[in-house]
């Protein structure tokens, strides 16, 4: 604990480190619910791995950005607590795989030297906020949204509005109407405008709200065509603070922000947003972003004389991978990274090329790639050389042949096939086979391990999710087919039909059909989305019919890809946004912790955060209490009403009011002084009034 003292800076990371620590020993002795501390870590980036022991650790990386010295700071922690492998995921995040979890406080701290945070990265909270790796040098764009999405980041981050929601919560910003962040399926989503006002140009942006994938995906609706970006910040705010609310806890299918919309319709969500307006701390946040504009600057390196590379392979390289910059003279570099996972070897001399020939940065994008950005034009040839170097120029960059999987059985507690073993297979067929569609970059292939689709199979032209088929008395590793699915643009997108389930192994036959088909039937220039439109659903089911027969299985059939052993179906216990149960005393001990927290704030004057963790503190000691009742809630808004009827109407309790009249305290006044130090003070007595009530059970 002492060396987290003298290498952190940041009192607060320092205090958030400390107790991780503590948890740890304390969950190690028998002190800390499981089912709590799982919670707890989650919130701090780390996450239970199908291997039994081991954690897989998520990096927070808003908006995919990664300096040259926190890359090398990566990879020294991969190597010191890992195996030096780094996975890019599908929110721009960076994972390292088989940590101890006693090594975790140690690791953390070692990230924070660099700025890297694992905060948040995972559990009930909001998650890491992405935006198109294009945000400030996409020639489309109306202005960078990078200084929002950070200022997003930094505003959220251990925010008590969003530390222990019912499920998770996503944000992503796009550079342009191309909607390369994918709004439509994220909680929020920013696309930016502007808009001429009193003969002066304002900057705003398209908000969407509602989206979402999962096993029942939803499009986000258009909230606002145009709102301007000082209202952002307090929108954000009373969307999280609505949702935190009323969302579903029990259910833990049913508890995304999509299900709620859908529970009490778009107008009434947004009448409560409305109405907390009142309660949250800024009316107008404005964002600095000229600030920001004026610290960019461009590079100018020495340019090396290099004989120009020759051949199809740098041709075909020069026209997937290389992209026009809005700054005249210089162009961004796609490194197609094979299903997210590079080395830490190849990450280092990354390092030093974007050191010396770049602007010290890379930006991770969506599909699980790198960009160097901010590279003049006559240094391509530099690069080509360099990067060939590291068998990092495979071209293909965000095209046909650029696959995108979830890490599914490999390490993932979910996973129900292997999603990157079909992945390498459908891959190296379509190199061999269907190289004229590698330069497509409206067709898509997409493999999730199971229904959550964090490979986002449901939103790809041609999707897979992993399942399993019973053959006899025996399982074996299927894949659900679906097809039809692609962003349209501003904020418009379409979801895949699912159209058929088929053994694993036969996806590369699946994958034949589909393509020699739309090769020999489809007309000129017409894309795969309006082709599969013209053919309709079921005759993609015709078509693929023959290969769902399980009579004509063979023993290869019940060994999934990638694997030697014949399949099983394991699937443990979800960790992404799992609901907890948690002990009555566990959650006394944290609603005290909560208190403390408020204490603190306050002190800080920081009036706004003091009020949310006294709101908490009281959420929780209900809670606590309903649960040693036998009782359990689906929303906080259901504890409240249950702890009136249950111990206020029924005379158990006296608090000198109903306790909603209490608690909702908080949307009725803005975050003063006076009304947080109020505040406070009654939750101390409710908290005090339920101990005792507790005690006094529990001695009966």
């Amino acid at each position: 604990m002492q060396s987290f003292r003298s290498e952190i800076e940041n009192p607060v990371v320092e205090k958030d480190i400390i107790e991780l620590e503590k948890k740890i020993s304390l969950f190690r002795d028998g002190k800390i619910d499981e089912e709590k501390f799982r919670s707890l870590r989650l919130a701090r980036g780390i996450y239970g791995q199908r291997q039994q022991g081991v954690q897989m650790i998520r990096i927070k990386l808003p908006y995919g950005r990664v300096s040259g010295e926190q890359l090398k700071r990566i990879c020294e922690v991969s190597d010191k607590y890992s195996t030096g492998r780094l996975h890019i995921t599908t929110r721009q995040d960076i994972q390292i795989h088989y940590v101890s979890l006693d090594r975790t406080p140690e690791l953390w701290s070692e990230l924070e030297q660099d700025e890297v945070t694992l905060r948040e990265a995972c559990g009930n909270t909001v998650r890491n906020v992405t935006a198109s790796e294009m945000a400030g040098i996409d020639p489309n764009e109306p202005f960078d949204v990078t200084p929002y999405a950070d200022a997003t980041f930094k505003h959220m981050l251990r925010n008590p509005i969003c530390q222990e929601m019912g499920r998770k919560f996503k944000i992503a910003f796009s550079s342009s109407e191309e909607d390369t962040g994918l709004t439509y399926l994220h909680d929020l989503g920013f696309i930016p405008k502007i808009k001429e006002v009193d003969g002066k140009e304002v900057r705003g942006f398209k908000v969407l709200l509602g989206g979402g994938l999962g096993s029942q995906p939803r499009h986000a609706d258009v909230v606002y065509e145009f709102l301007e970006t000082d209202k952002i910040i307090p929108f954000i705010e009373g969307v999280v603070r609505i949702f935190d609310r009323h969302g579903e806890r029990a259910k833990r299918m049913k508890a995304r922000m999509k299900f709620l919309i859908k529970d009490i319709g778009l107008e009434a969500f947004l009448k409560l947003v409305e109405e907390e307006q009142k309660a949250v701390p800024y009316k107008s946040y404005p964002i600095d972003h000229k600030d920001y504009e004026a610290n960019q600057t461009l590079p100018n390196p020495e340019i090396p004389a290099v004989e120009t590379p020759e051949g199809p392979a740098y041709e075909r390289w020069l026209e997937t991978n290389v992209i026009p910059q809005k700054q005249k003279g210089y162009v961004a570099i796609g490194i197609k990274v094979h299903l997210g996972d590079f080395y830490t070897d190849k990450a280092r001399q990354l390092v030093y090329l974007i050191n010396k020939y770049a602007n010290n940065e890379i930006r991770l994008n969506l599909r699980q790639n790198i960009l160097i950005r901010d590279v003049k034009e006559e240094l391509v040839p530099v690069l080509y050389k360099e990067l060939e170097k590291l068998d990092m120029v495979a071209y293909g960059y965000n095209t046909f042949g650029d696959l995108t999987a979830c890490p599914g059985t490999d390490t993932c507690n979910l996973g129900i096939a292997s999603s990157t073993g079909a992945a390498r297979v459908l891959e190296e067929i379509i190199f061999k086979e269907y190289p004229q569609y590698l330069s497509n970059k409206d067709l898509t292939i997409k493999l999730s391990g199971c229904m959550n689709a964090c490979g986002q199979h449901n939103m790809a032209s041609i999707g897979f999710q992993g399942m399993s088929i019973k053959v006899g008395k025996s399982v074996i590793p299927a894949l659900q087919v679906l097809l039809g699915g692609g962003t349209i643009g501003d904020g418009q997108g379409r979801f895949a039909d699912k159209v058929i389930k088929i053994p694993s192994k036969r996806a590369p036959q699946a994958l034949r059909i589909i393509l020699d088909d739309f090769e020999k039937n489809a007309e000129k220039g017409e894309s795969f989305v309006d082709y599969y439109d013209r053919q309709g659903q079921m005759y993609f089911y015709e078509n693929l019919k023959p290969l769902t027969s399980t009579d004509d299985v063979v023993e290869s059939d019940f060994i999934d890809w990638g694997n030697d052993r014949p399949y099983v179906k394991a699937v443990g216990v979800g960790e992404c946004a799992g609901v907890v149960i948690d002990l009555v005393s566990t959650l006394l001990l944290e609603s005290r912790e909560k208190l403390a927290d408020a204490e603190d704030n306050l002190k800080a004057q920081k009036w706004s955060n003091g009020i949310y963790h006294t709101y908490a503190a009281l959420i929780n000691s209900a809670k606590a209490i309903l649960v040693s009742e036998g009782k359990s809630a689906n929303s906080y808004a259901n504890i409240v009403e249950k702890f009136d009827e249950i111990f206020i109407e029924a005379g158990k309790m006296d608090l000198g009011s109903s306790f909603a009249d209490i608690v909702y305290e908080i949307k009725n006044n803005e975050p003063t002084e006076d009304f947080a130090k109020a505040y406070y003070e009654k939750a101390e007595k409710v908290y005090h009034a339920i101990s005792d009530y507790r005690a006094k059970e529990v001695q009966a």
